[in-house]
C-alpha cells in the first residue's frame, strides 16, 4: 500500500510502545518522516532502533518529554514547527472505584489524555491548514461511550476527546484537513499486559484473554 505520505511529518504522542508505537512504525513504512514520542529519552531511542530495523532508511526522529505539560508542548512546536499528520495518543488508564477517585486524579487524567491534545492541536492545526492538507487522529476509546464504572475518570477523557475532534472537524470543513477520533476496544498492549499482571499475579495471559471474552459475550463490555 502506498498512501503517498513522502514528505510528510507525522507526530505520535506516547508512541514508544503499545498503539502509539505500532502507528508510528506503519506510517514510517508507508514514507512518511516520524517523530516518536515518550517521557524519556531512552524509551524514545529504544523506540527509534525498533523502527529502524523494521523500517530500514526511514526517517525517525524523536522528542522526550511530558506532553502533559504546556512548556513540553511549546518546546516540541518550537523543535519541530511543521507536523501534516498530528496522532494524539499519549493516555494513561488505571481502574480505581469511583468513589475513591481523588480530585487530584480526575484532574491528572484531563491533564494527560485531553490537555495534551488540544495543546497539540492548537499549535499545528493553524499551519496544516494554511498548507490545506492534514490529518489530526485522537486515539479515543469505545470507554468513551460505554463508560467502565471502575473506570470513570478514563472514559469521562475519552468522550472528551471525541467532543474535541468533532468541533476540530467542523472548522475544517471545505478544507483538505481532516480530524477524527478512533475508538478502539480493549487492546492486549503492553500496559494492559502489566495490569493483567497485576490483578491476576501468576495467570497465563491466554487465560485472562478467554474469561476476558466469555464475560463480553454475555454483557456488554
Amino acid at each position: 500500500m502506498d498512501l503517498k505520505f513522502d514528505p510528510k511529518v507525522a507526530f505520535i504522542s506516547g508512541s514508544t510502545k503499545g498503539i502509539g508505537f505500532t502507528i508510528a512504525r506503519l506510517l514510517a513504512l508507508e514514507g512518511a518522516r516520524v517523530i516518536v514520542n515518550g517521557r524519556s529519552d531512552s524509551a524514545v531511542s529504544e523506540a527509534i532502533a525498533r523502527i529502524e530495523v523494521s523500517a530500514p532508511g526511514a526517517q525517525v526522529h524523536g522528542f522526550g518529554g511530558d506532553l502533559s505539560t504546556a512548556d513540553v508542548a511549546g518546546a516540541l512546536a518550537s523543535r519541530f514547527p511543521q507536523v501534516d499528520i498530528l496522532v494524539n495518543n499519549l493516555g494513561i488508564f488505571e481502574r480505581e472505584a469511583f468513589d475513591q477517585i481523588a480530585d487530584a486524579d480526575w484532574q491528572r487524567y484531563f491533564k494527560v489524555n485531553v490537555m495534551s491534545g488540544v495543546r497539540l492541536a492548537r499549535a499545528y492545526l493553524p499551519g496544516i491548514k494554511q498548507r490545506d492538507w492534514g490529518r489530526i487522529v485522537f486515539i479515543s476509546s469505545e470507554s468513551g461511550i460505554q463508560i467502565p464504572g471502575d473506570m470513570i475518570h478514563y472514559g469521562m477523557t475519552k468522550t472528551a476527546q471525541l467532543a474535541v475532534s468533532r468541533g476540530l472537524a467542523e472548522t475544517c470543513a471545505g478544507t483538505g484537513v481532516t480530524v477524527n477520533a478512533v475508538l478502539p476496544g480493549p487492546t492486549l498492549s503492553d500496559g494492559n499486559r502489566a495490569a493483567i499482571a497485576r490483578r491476576a499475579p501468576g495467570k497465563p495471559i491466554d487465560e485472562v484473554e478467554k474469561e476476558f471474552l466469555r464475560r463480553c459475550g454475555r454483557a456488554p463490555c
